[in-house]
């Protein structure tokens, strides 16, 4: 009799599911990509029309403001509110239906001011970060073989660089998809490029800039920068560099040739784009900040929503050296650090040993940016 029960129980919702889809509103389309207006911006044929999905689910933080679906002959619009999940049907070429949703989702640079808070009496230990000295065999080659002196120019500290930035950004073209090369060090990546016409994703970009800036005497981290979630697919990795004239690290990121100013245009850290994010105050992006010579960034993408997404969590190799991502390393060791509001806390320290490398992996986190972001001297 139970059994008969939760069948009828079953069948009920499932008729419950199909009667709602047939009563969605319904837009015609003779194309499979529809363009997308969120509040103001317009996004031309952004959308693919997917009916393998059920829904395809397209998420906004517009709150307050309409979406419209736009196809070629046809068009529908919704008011977003904090409960909106509003479920129509594409019909595609009047015979293939797919079941498509709009739904509210908290933006990403609300989500990072839920994070924005640190604790600051955090003394749980983590070892110091180290840098590799520039008298490191390794190091002097890719100074002489890159000529980076030539490239780095006399000028003052910040001026060598930003012409590193902007001479890495110009020499390796980013691809997020490409598979990371078996050789991971300036020399060989750069060359890896060339003779295959190929490009590298962010870490292996920043992997580059870290060993030039290294090799110059320029302390440097490369930081791997994480949403909230554990899981995702998109991260970001871009430079921490050590300014001697303002005794501060600033924010350098090759993916996009980019840097970050206040509004009297000192260059600032990692640390404060974050805060000024949470805080809504003053951020200037330089203005020839772009991806791959093609697309030109703005504050708004670049900073405040996909920065935003990145800035959560924040992770960084104990030393900083030569081949940092070489598969033959004894053992690697990270810092992580999060916000109070970060998801996993515990433990504070790893231990894992890969089976097939025996490679040792010890990851630490911390509550405390005073530790992260310490002086390298």
């Amino acid at each position: 009799m139970k059994a008969n029960i939760s069948l009828i129980v079953l069948f009920i919702i499932a008729f419950q599911i199909v009667t709602a889809q047939n009563n969605n509103p319904i837009i015609k389309s003779t194309s499979g990509k529809i363009d997308i207006r969120d509040g103001k911006n317009l996004k031309k044929q952004s959308w693919n029309i997917s009916p393998e999905l059920d829904p395809d689910i397209y998420e906004t933080s517009s709150l307050g403001q309409k979406v419209t679906f736009i196809t070629d002959i046809d068009s529908i619009t919704v008011k977003i509110k904090k409960d909106t999940e509003f479920n129509f049907t594409v019909m595609l070429n009047d015979s293939i239906k797919a079941h498509t949703q709009i739904k509210y989702k908290i933006s990403r640079l609300d989500q990072l001011k839920r994070g924005a808070k640190y604790n600051y009496s955090d003394n749980r230990f983590i070892p110091n970060f180290s840098y590799q000295s520039i008298e490191n065999p390794n190091l002097i080659r890719i100074r002489k073989d890159l000529k980076l002196d030539s490239i780095a120019g006399k000028g003052n500290e910040t001026s060598k660089i930003l012409n590193l930035l902007h001479w890495i950004h110009n020499t390796i073209r980013h691809d997020g998809n490409s598979d990371n090369p078996t050789l991971k060090n300036a020399i060989d990546i750069i060359k890896i490029c060339k003779t295959e016409n190929r490009g590298v994703n962010c870490r292996m970009m920043a992997t580059v800039l870290n060993e030039c800036y290294l090799s110059m005497g320029i302390k440097s981290r490369y930081v791997t920068c994480m949403p909230k979630e554990t899981e995702f697919d998109d991260c970001h990795v871009i430079n921490m560099v050590y300014s001697t004239e303002f005794k501060k690290w600033i924010w350098i990121d090759p993916t996009f040739d980019a840097y970050v100013m206040n509004e009297k245009g000192e260059l600032l850290g990692i640390s404060e784009v974050r805060e000024r994010l949470i805080k809504g105050k003053t951020l200037i992006l330089n203005p020839d900040a772009n991806w791959n010579k093609e697309i030109s960034q703005t504050k708004e993408h670049y900073l405040e929503t996909y920065m935003a997404k990145n800035l959560y969590r924040l992770e960084c190799h104990l030393i900083s050296e030569y081949n940092t991502e070489s598969n033959n390393r004894k053992e690697i060791t990270y810092v992580e650090l999060l916000p109070l509001d970060g998801i996993v806390q515990t433990p504070q320290k790893e231990e894992e040993t890969n089976s097939k490398t025996q490679v040792k992996f010890t990851s630490y986190k911390t509550n405390n940016p005073d530790l992260f972001w310490s002086n390298p001297f």
